[in-house]
């Protein structure tokens, strides 16, 4: 495209009030003049009529700046037609485009990539996909297995009941995030803690590979009720942490300072 040296796009069969035309448009499509602002130029979008040209007339189109709130570097393009032949130029179209420097929104990201631990609300179904590393069919404990399309019908034969389960991955990963979160070894809580939960009457541990490192804490008074603790997490209401019985304490009946050097009002 070639820009024109005429900025209202005058030639053979363009008027001159081609610019002026342009303007109306954009400013009906933008609802109000003070939104569309001064011509920038414009560009012919085939060749002209005559010698080398396609003798179908011309397409050119118009911008100008646009005053639209929130739209900084954009401009309004509005795109004329001229047919050889005819007295009027015809509107093809008005757009609302970004210049160099415009403002975009960031390049669209898959809804999975996007998602964050505790976005998930009442209500929301969060489906699994069909190649997620964390699965793998429920008859099988392999690391990595190929899509099994009989791995239903398996999986309901033997009895599992479940058509997919954690693979290895699945579980180190969400060990590791575990341990790493607020009911780990290297939490505060568990730094001052008298004893870790692998030794604590409260700690029960889950099943399977994942016995060895973690479980749940069943003590109502602990900060981790109800939550998923790494072995060697730990807190103050561990079930040996008891507090044994001293003498008794001596009453004191005189005061612990010195008031050799002044006197007790």
């Amino acid at each position: 495209m070639a820009e024109l040296s005429d900025p209202a796009g005058a030639g053979s069969d363009v008027p001159s009030t081609a610019v002026e035309q342009a303007r109306a448009a954009a400013v009906e499509t933008a609802g109000s003049a003070e939104l569309v602002g001064e011509h920038l130029g414009a560009v012919r979008e085939t060749p002209p009529t005559g010698a080398g040209g396609t003798g179908f007339g011309e397409v050119v189109t118009h911008s100008f700046a646009s005053r639209l709130p929130g739209y900084v570097g954009w401009y309004w393009a509005v795109t004329l037609a001229a047919v050889p032949g005819e007295e009027h130029v015809t509107v093809d179209e008005v757009v609302l485009l970004p210049g160099d420097q415009a403002l975009l929104a960031p390049a669209w990201v898959p809804w999975h990539e996007r998602l964050r631990p505790g976005d998930l609300s009442v209500g929301d179904v969060l489906p699994s996909t069909e190649d997620d590393p964390r699965l793998v069919p429920g008859y099988t404990t392999a690391d990595d297995s190929a899509d099994d399309p009989e791995g239903s019908v398996v999986a309901s034969e033997i009895g599992i009941g479940r058509e997919r389960v954690m693979s290895r991955e699945g579980r180190q990963e969400a060990a590791d995030r575990w341990s790493a979160g607020e009911f780990g070894p290297r939490s505060p809580m568990a730094r001052q803690a008298p004893g870790p939960c692998a030794s604590c009457g409260f700690f029960l541990p889950l099943a399977g590979s994942l016995r060895q490192r973690l479980g749940a804490c069943g003590n109502v008074y602990a900060p981790a009720d109800g939550r998923v603790v790494t072995v060697d997490y730990g807190c103050g209401a561990h079930s040996q942490a008891t507090l044994a019985a001293d003498d008794a304490a001596e009453v004191v009946r005189s005061a612990r300072y010195d008031t050799g050097s002044f006197d007790v009002l």
